[in-house]
């Protein structure tokens, strides 16, 4: 196992921490490929409902580690394949910012669903100070997350943004004092493990299908009307009646 990154899973909940503060939790190729491979195992656990990516330091991420990036052929691009399926793990996941974000960490913090930020914080992307053209899917995440001007300016002005900046363009979905981070990364991933799994993991689907402009409207109708011969469903009418909170099954 990569010493970059812990690994937990706690009832209904995964949560990823990078532990390498003395480096701002720069990823090296290999702690990459690791960071791949879990992924992939969580993504194929039914029972999980949500991802929480959290950091530990004074930074979140600071992307890919320079040291192993000569020699590397970059058209298999390990960032870009962790990025993408972090993207498309197919429960929510909340990416908690508790310092800056730099480089290859923006795109990890974008292809999360949700971001929640600490008062304080900051990001910046330096690509083109270092002579390198930035990952396709990584362009595109950042286009659609947070449109085609504030893109520009992170990519090729190399503009750093403050916490109210990021706010603004929708970097973070949320930004709180540094002393209600934790608290409120908790309520918030809480709130996502207790909703109804297949019906969440069907929205997010055509809703990233919509963004990337792939959106297949026949599945994703055949998907809502099947929602409702769920257990789940029958479960949401009955909590809603009975006035308390429901206990989803994922059937």
């Amino acid at each position: 196992m990569s010493q970059a990154f812990i690994a937990e899973i706690q009832d209904l909940q995964a949560a990823i921490t990078f532990c390498r503060p003395e480096k701002h939790n720069a990823l090296e190729i290999t702690d990459l490929e690791a960071l791949d491979a879990t992924l992939i195992k969580l993504a194929a656990q039914s029972d999980l409902r949500t991802l929480v990516l959290r950091a530990e330091g004074k930074s979140f991420c600071a992307g890919v580690d320079f040291g192993s990036v000569a020699g590397h052929d970059w058209r298999d691009n390990p960032l870009e394949r962790v990025t993408d399926r972090l993207e498309n793990m197919p429960f929510p996941t909340l990416c908690i910012l508790q310092g800056g974000v730099y480089g290859g960490g923006t795109d990890l913090a974008l292809a999360c669903d949700f971001r929640l930020g600490a008062r304080g914080i900051k990001c910046f992307i330096p690509p083109a100070k270092l002579g390198i053209q930035y990952h396709p899917h990584g362009l595109k995440r950042a286009v659609t997350r947070l449109g085609l001007g504030p893109a520009k300016r992170l990519f090729l002005a190399t503009e750093s943004f403050d916490d109210t900046e990021m706010l603004r363009c929708n970097f973070v979905d949320w930004l709180v004092s540094p002393e209600d981070l934790h608290a409120h990364g908790e309520v918030l991933a809480k709130t996502l493990a207790g909703l109804a799994p297949q019906a969440v993991r069907g929205m997010k689907q055509s809703l990233n299908e919509i963004a990337n402009g792939l959106f297949d409207e026949r599945a994703a109708r055949d998907r809502a009307a099947a929602s409702f011969r769920t257990e789940d469903f029958q479960e949401g009418r009955r909590a809603m009646t009975e006035k308390r909170p429901p206990r989803f099954s994922g059937r």
